[in-house]
C-alpha cells in the first residue's frame, strides 16, 4: 500500500456492513464485509437488532483496516440503509426496542387510516413522498406508541429517534444529529425548507424534541470514537444515504445521469425536482456544496426476491442464478411481499406467481424473478423519463448487477443501453468520495474526471417482443394490485 492519506468508508446496508479503504487516487486498497441478520416476528414485520448493527460496523472496520495504516486515515465516510428507525435512551444510549426496517409493513393499517382521514395530499406536498409504510414517520409513531404512548419521555427530551446514520453517529458521542438526505426520507421533513415540519409531526404524533438536528452531508459530525483500529478523533467527513452515495459515486451531478441501485430493494434516482409526480418521490440528494434535490422511485423487493427463492429451495443464490432458464415461458412473478412501491405505491398489493404449469421448473421461476426485477426497474425509469427527458443509458450498481444475465435482461426489457459499474461497493465509494472532498483530498472536478470502469449491455430483442413482455408484466401487476386502479 503506497504512502499517503486514506479515506475509510463504511456502508451500512440491510444485509451486511461493508468497509472500504481508499487511497488518494480513488483506488480501493482494502475491503471487508460483516453480515447482519434480520427477523420477521410476525407477517409483514421486519426488524433488526440495533446493537448487532453497530457490532457489524465494528467487525467490518477491524477486518478492513490494518492497524499499521490506521493513523493515515484522514476522514471517514458513512453510507447507510435509509428509512429504518431506532428509538433509544438519550442518557444510556440503549435502544428501547428493535430497529424497525424500511421493509416493515406493520403500520399498513395506520397508513390506510391516515389516507382515509385526508392526510395524503399534505404529506405528499410537504414531504415529497406518498403516505406509505416504507418511510420512517409511521415507524416513529409505532415506536413511540409502543414505548412511550403518552409521549412523556419524548417531550422531556429523554428519548432519541433516529435513522441508521443517527444511530451510528450517536455511538461517537456529541449532539443528536441526522444528515439532510436521510432526514428527507423520514416523511417528517419539509423537503423545500429542509426543516422538521410541525404539520407533519402532528399528523404522525412525533414530538420535535425526540428528533435529531438536521445537518449537511459534509456537516457538523462528531469525530470517531470506539471504532478501533481507527484512532479516536478521526473526523467524519461525510454521511449519505446508500442510494444517494451510489449516485454521488456515479458523479451524478452531471446532466442526464440516471442510476439504478440493485440491493435488497432498488432505487432509481436522477437529480431534479419531481414536482407533483404521483409515481416518484422528491428528496434531498445531498448537501455538499449546497442542497440538491432528486427524484426517485423505490422498489421494495429486487435482490430480496432472489434471496427469498434461495431460502425457499435451500440453495446458494449463485446456484439458482446458474439454473435460470433461457426464458420463463408464460410464468410471471410479481414479488409484492410487502406491497408495491414506485410507481404504484400500493401497500395492499400481494405477491403473485401466475402462468404455472405441471412442467414449470425451478429454472423458470428464477428467470421469472429476474424478469420481475428488470420490469420493476423499467417501470420506474419510465416515470423518471417523464421528468428528466429521454433516458438512453441507465447506470447500474449493486450486488445483483454481478449477474450478466440480469444486466442483459434489463437492457432487453428497457430497450436502453445499460452500463454496469465495475465497482461492487459503489455506495461505499460514494461515501469515500464525499468524505475525501470534505477533507480536501480532491475536488468535484477531480471526481468528475476520475475513471469509473463499466461494462455496457445493449438490447438484444426486437421492439415487438419487448412490447409483448411489458404487456404480460402489466397484466400480472394488475392481478397483484387486486383489481385496484392500474394507472400509476
Amino acid at each position: 500500500m503506497a504512502d499517503g492519506p486514506l479515506v475509510l468508508a463504511v456502508d451500512q446496508g440491510t444485509g451486511s456492513t461493508k468497509a472500504v479503504l481508499v487511497d488518494v487516487s480513488g483506488r480501493v486498497v482494502a475491503r471487508a464485509v460483516a453480515p447482519l441478520s434480520e427477523r420477521q416476528p410476525r407477517p409483514g414485520w421486519v426488524e433488526q437488532d440495533a446493537d448487532e448493527l453497530w457490532h457489524s460496523v465494528s467487525r467490518a472496520v477491524v477486518d478492513c483496516v490494518d492497524p499499521a495504516v490506521a493513523h493515515r486515515i484522514a476522514a471517514v465516510g458513512v453510507s447507510n440503509q435509509r428509512e429504518s428507525l431506532v428509538l433509544w435512551d438519550r442518557r444510556t444510549g440503549e435502544p428501547l426496542g428493535p430497529l424497525v426496517s424500511w421493509q416493515d409493513q406493520r403500520t399498513t393499517a395506520k397508513c390506510r387510516d391516515l389516507i382515509a382521514a385526508g392526510a395524503g395530499p399534505l404529506v405528499r406536498t410537504v414531504s415529497g413522498m406518498p403516505l406509505d409504510p416504507m418511510f420512517s414517520a409511521l415507524k416513529a409513531g409505532w415506536l413511540l406508541d409502543t414505548h412511550d404512548p403518552e409521549r412523556r419521555r419524548a417531550k422531556a427530551g429523554e428519548l432519541c429517534l433516529g435513522t441508521v446514520d443517527s444511530w451510528l453517529l450517536s455511538r461517537f458521542g456529541g449532539d443528536h444529529i441526522i444528515e439532510v438526505g436521510n432526514a428527507s426520507r423520514t416523511q417528517l421533513l419539509d423537503v423545500g425548507t429542509r426543516r422538521w415540519d410541525e404539520r407533519l409531526l402532528d399528523v404522525f404524533g412525533v414530538p420535535a424534541s425526540v428528533l435529531p438536528r438536521v445537518v449537511a452531508s459534509c456537516g457538523d459530525f462528531p469525530t470517531v470514537r470506539g471504532l478501533a483500529p481507527v484512532p479516536d478523533g478521526t473526523p467524519v467527513g461525510a454521511v449519505l444515504g446508500d442510494s444517494h452515495a451510489a449516485m454521488f459515486a456515479h458523479a451524478g451531478w452531471r446532466p442526464g445521469v440516471v442510476k439504478a441501485t440493485y440491493g435488497t430493494g432498488s432505487s432509481v434516482m436522477a437529480l431534479g425536482d419531481g414536482g407533483d409526480s404521483p409515481a416518484l418521490c422528491r428528496s434531498v440528494a445531498w448537501d455538499v456544496t449546497g442542497p440538491v434535490l432528486a427524484v426517485e422511485g423505490n422498489i421494495r423487493a429486487t435482490g430480496r426476491t432472489l434471496t427469498w427463492l434461495a431460502d425457499l429451495f435451500g440453495l446458494d443464490e449463485q446456484i439458482l442464478l446458474d439454473e435460470a432458464a433461457e426464458t420463463p415461458g408464460r410464468v410471471q412473478f410479481v414479488p409484492a411481499f410487502g406491497g408495491l412501491g414506485a410507481p404504484w405505491w400500493e401497500p395492499d398489493a400481494v405477491a403473485v406467481l401466475s402462468g404455472l404449469t405441471l412442467g414449470t421448473g425451478r429454472g423458470e421461476l428464477v428467470t421469472a424473478a429476474l424478469h420481475a426485477v428488470a420490469h420493476q426497474v423499467e417501470d420506474v425509469v419510465s416515470a423518471v423519463e417523464t421528468i428528466v427527458g429521454d433516458v438512453r443509458e441507465l447506470l447500474c450498481d449493486g450486488g445483483l448487477t454481478r449477474s450478466t444475465r440480469m444486466m442483459q435482461l434489463q437492457a432487453d426489457v428497457s430497450g436502453r443501453r445499460v452500463a454496469r459499474s465495475a465497482e461492487p461497493d459503489l455506495s461505499a465509494l460514494g461515501a469515500a468520495d464525499a468524505a475525501g472532498l470534505a477533507a480536501g483530498l480532491w475536488s468535484l472536478a477531480d471526481l468528475e474526471a476520475r475513471h469509473r470502469p463499466a461494462t455496457a449491455y445493449h438490447p438484444a430483442i426486437d421492439d415487438a417482443s419487448r412490447t409483448d413482455r411489458r404487456a404480460d408484466w402489466r397484466t400480472a401487476v394488475a392481478r397483484a394490485r387486486l383489481g385496484t386502479d392500474t394507472t400509476p
